[in-house]
């Protein structure tokens, strides 16, 4: 067990997979007690590998994130566990894609409540309870498609989504100053993911994405994990309304 998050509660959202579970497992090496969440009714096996690798973790699911109710019952499941927390990670979203001719309303607002939403329904459910633990840290996941187009998929929704996200983030982080609370974001390109691995079985997609970045690879989510813990972390603590490119050099490319 490490210590860099030694002492602090976080939760984390979608811990069920992906970015979400490797964040619950790295968050607990390194000294954090976890409230992890999902919507999927089945995703508490990753509270129950960490509990065995000696951390602590407890996970609420299934909860719908995107209603307030859920957010709350989030916050409260938090506050009965430990009594307080000090970081929320904001990693649980869906994205809906099509090009803009094929894009329904529907489809769009969708989208909007299940990365926009969710994350202001937790952030307003937290916020008072992070004034009264004298601060911490937020951390959002956006998405370089925030600052970047793509001819190759429909991305009209996701980009609007992520905007949004990464523009709230910087809110927070001003209202936050005077509680000592600090927001950044974090703009992941090309994971590796259970959205993402469906694609990458597309003949050529795999080349297509890499060829657009600096470092020659997909990316993994622990790369993104590993800023999210920097960034949750005390040795981040003159960082706050960012945002964090990992996406192997994509947005420098």
């Amino acid at each position: 067990m490490g210590g860099r998050l030694e002492g602090k509660v976080a939760i984390i959202t979608g811990t069920g997979s992906g970015m979400g579970r490797a964040a619950a497992r790295m968050f607990a090496r390194e000294g954090a007690k976890v409230v992890g969440c999902d919507i999927r009714p089945d995703a508490h096996e990753v509270a129950d590998e960490v509990r065995a690798a000696g951390g602590e973790m407890v996970s609420l699911q299934p909860v719908d994130l995107s209603a307030q109710s859920g957010a709350e019952r989030l916050v409260a499941f938090a506050l009965d566990a430990y009594g307080g927390f000090d970081i929320i990670y904001n990693n649980a979203a869906m994205a809906y894609f099509a090009f803009i001719p094929d894009m329904d309303f529907e489809t769009f607002a969708r989208t909007q409540r299940e990365e926009v939403d969710i994350i202001f329904h937790l952030c307003r459910a937290a916020w008072p309870h992070l004034i009264a633990r004298g601060g911490g840290s937020i951390i959002n996941i956006a998405s370089t498609a925030a600052k970047k187009g793509s001819a190759g998929q429909g991305m009209v929704a996701h980009s609007a989504a992520k905007g949004a996200v990464t523009a709230m983030t910087r809110q927070y982080a001003t209202e936050g100053g005077a509680h000592r609370i600090r927001a950044n974001t974090i703009s992941p390109g090309m994971i590796r993911s259970a959205q993402t691995e469906p694609l990458m079985l597309q003949p050529g997609w795999t080349e297509r994405a890499i060829a657009r970045q600096v470092i020659k690879r997909i990316g993994e989510p622990d790369d993104v994990v590993a800023t999210a813990l920097f960034l949750a972390s005390d040795e981040s603590s003159f960082i706050t309304g960012a945002d964090i490119a990992v996406d192997g050099g994509t947005m420098a490319n």
